[in-house]
């Protein structure tokens, strides 16, 4: 007989920002935005989250920094204090790490927790609530829980009641919770992926442009961009999808179903390392580029040898004028903590940027994975 699981996911509600609140009163009831410095509208980041006031003006996670000063110049903007989240979330987790034996840290604000020892959701409702308050009553910030028969019901009912709400979808709700969403609600569909979807979903059904837009002509465009449901999407079959999207088409058939057997894994092991460097003017000046590249990979190695880290995979990020991204990689043959190493194989990467694409460059980047 199948064990019947119950998983929670809590999401700290707009994390960075709500500290930032809590530690200055006087922000409460106006928009805060953590992220780059803004300077005046000339800042070259981006925002790293942004309080509800905020993002009623358009200001979201990954909006260039100028942008957002753009939307909201009256906003509060601070920069990100990573050691009081790092420190906040600690606490949070020492909390959340008392309500189940088996848990795991998505990000720096999310986790989930097995609840299946429980036995029923209504069990799982209570501690949920019991969580909540805890967290609020010592550190003063809300959450937003969902629960669910796997974590990617979990996470997507999380998303669905922040914020600080709380959401149960039990096995028997899954197929009407997930058709009524929109395809890009679903992990793994992106603006991009959306898109594909759509153009094959026109294809294979008239009959959803027929029934999305009745009346006059309008333009693919217009088309492309409007809401397809995941009821629409489980017309393609799987066999569809991958050809479409290749490996990823067959998760994405599976989580359109509400099919997820990933567990948890109770791990607060770092991943990966990484450092960004957003120049204050896009250039192509290879000293100017080195020399932010060299205090990246001493930063990064800084951090490995400081937790007793190796790695294996190297990984540069390069993004040019346009906000054009693009990533390389290189495996070593075997795990290594060597400086001279990770200069050596990360400025090959580099190098190769600089050779292949004659634009000017925004932002570089350097990530390893621990292993």
């Amino acid at each position: 007989m199948k064990r019947r699981r119950i998983i929670l996911h809590i999401d700290m509600d707009y994390f960075f920002a709500q500290i930032e609140e809590r530690e200055n009163p006087q922000f409460k009831g106006k928009p805060v935005v953590v992220g780059a410095d803004p300077k005046g509208g000339e800042g070259r980041g981006v925002v790293s989250t942004a309080n509800y006031k905020a993002r009623k003006y358009g200001i979201h996670s990954a909006l260039p920094i100028s942008k957002a000063y753009e939307l909201c110049p009256e906003a509060i903007f601070l920069p990100v204090n990573v050691e009081l989240y790092e420190k906040v979330f600690e606490n949070i987790m020492n909390i959340i790490k008392k309500y189940s034996p088996k848990w795991e840290i998505v990000s720096l604000d999310e986790a989930y927790l097995d609840l299946s020892f429980l036995k029923s959701y209504q069990n799982a409702e209570d501690l949920a609530k019991k969580l909540k308050k805890e967290i609020f009553e010592k550190e003063k910030l809300t959450s937003t829980v969902g629960i669910g028969p796997n974590k990617l019901i979990a996470k997507m009912a999380a998303k669905k009641a922040k914020p600080d709400g709380l959401l149960i979808i039990k096995p028997n709700q899954v197929k009407n919770f997930l058709e009524l969403l929109d395809i890009e609600d679903l992990p793994g569909i992106g603006p991009k992926t959306g898109v594909r979807i759509r153009q094959s979903l026109s294809l294979a059904s008239p009959q959803i442009r027929s029934r999305e837009f009745r009346g006059p002509r309008i333009s693919s465009e217009h088309y492309l961009a409007a809401p397809v449901r995941i009821k629409d999407l489980k017309r393609l079959s799987k066999r569809e999808l991958i050809e479409l999207l290749g490996v990823v088409g067959e998760r994405i058939y599976e989580r359109a179903r509400g099919i997820d057997e990933q567990e948890l894994t109770s791990e607060e092991i770092i991943k990966s390392v990484g450092k960004e460097y957003t120049f204050e003017r896009d250039t192509r000046d290879p000293e100017i580029i080195f020399k932010a590249f060299e205090k990246i990979i001493k930063d990064v190695h800084y951090e490995l040898t400081s937790n007793r880290f190796s790695f294996k995979t190297i990984t540069v990020i390069c993004r040019f004028t346009g906000f054009e991204t693009h990533t390389k990689s290189k495996t070593l043959k075997k795990s290594t903590s060597d400086l001279e190493v990770l200069k050596k194989e990360s400025k090959k990467l580099l190098l190769k940027f600089l050779i292949e694409n004659p634009k000017l460059i925004r932002l570089i980047g350097l990530r390893v994975k621990i292993c």
